[in-house]
């Protein structure tokens, strides 16, 4: 657990507003060095020259990992950045307690993770408690999924967004088709954004017919040689 001395601004952008009104997909792109499915994806190196590549590239926001063990992430990466950029921040990270959340204020966060499984699995008390903290410090909230049942659940709570991730945190493996089986009988109720495994823009397109209304894309962008153009490409197709 971590505690920063800082107080940095949220951005004055409105995601929500931007996934509604985007012609073009809207991508939240990842800055992470390393995961635990691909170990080192990328050198540790400038955050923020990383940053200003995907956002001259055309991507809505960023998701940045806080997470040292396994993902090589770190809130000072984090503050690095917001304080270069304007747009909405997500912070990454496992939220398993309030003081992660303190923090995620702290540094200038606009959007904080939630995932789903860890709630129902008994290992924290009630998503509620935890959202409704969010929403009083001044976040907003990913609550991430990837059954059914978690999306049925998620959807019970006051999440501003739900994220279906395509990869099965058990066994690590990925399938893009798991957005399309959970979104199959969806009622339009907010913004699903649809995260891992996402690499081509024809991926994009598979996937917003599904019913996604964004893209949390990370790894295949870090693995990129020129950041900027990938990001590019991503954005530009529909």
């Amino acid at each position: 657990m971590y505690e920063v001395d800082a107080n940095l601004e949220q951005s004055t952008q409105d995601l929500l507003q931007t996934i509604r009104v985007n012609q073009h997909p809207t991508l939240i792109t990842e800055i992470k060095f390393a995961s635990p499915s691909l170990g080192k994806i990328r050198t540790t190196s400038d955050p923020v020259r990383i940053a200003n590549a995907m956002i001259e590239g055309g991507s809505s926001a960023l998701s940045v990992l806080t997470q040292p063990y396994l993902f090589n992430g770190s809130p000072d990466f984090f503050m690095q950045v917001r304080r270069e950029v304007k747009v909405p921040m997500l912070m990454k990270d496992i939220m398993i307690d309030k003081v992660q959340i303190d923090t995620a204020r702290k540094i200038g966060a606009d959007y904080m993770l939630l995932i789903q499984s860890l709630f129902e699995q008994g290992h924290l008390k009630e998503i509620d408690e935890f959202i409704d903290y969010g929403h009083k410090k001044g976040l907003k909230i990913l609550l991430e999924v990837h059954t059914k049942s978690e999306l049925e659940s998620a959807l019970k709570t006051d999440a501003d967004l739900v994220g279906i991730n395509n990869r099965n945190l058990d066994t690590l493996e990925i399938d893009l088709k798991t957005t399309e089986n959970l979104l199959k009988e969806y009622k339009q109720d907010r913004p699903i954004i649809s995260e891992s495994g996402i690499e081509t823009p024809d991926d994009i397109k598979y996937l917003r017919k599904c019913g996604a209304s964004g893209f949390l894309i990370g790894s295949s962008i870090m693995k990129s040689d020129n950041i900027r153009e990938n990001v590019r490409k991503l954005v530009s197709a529909y």
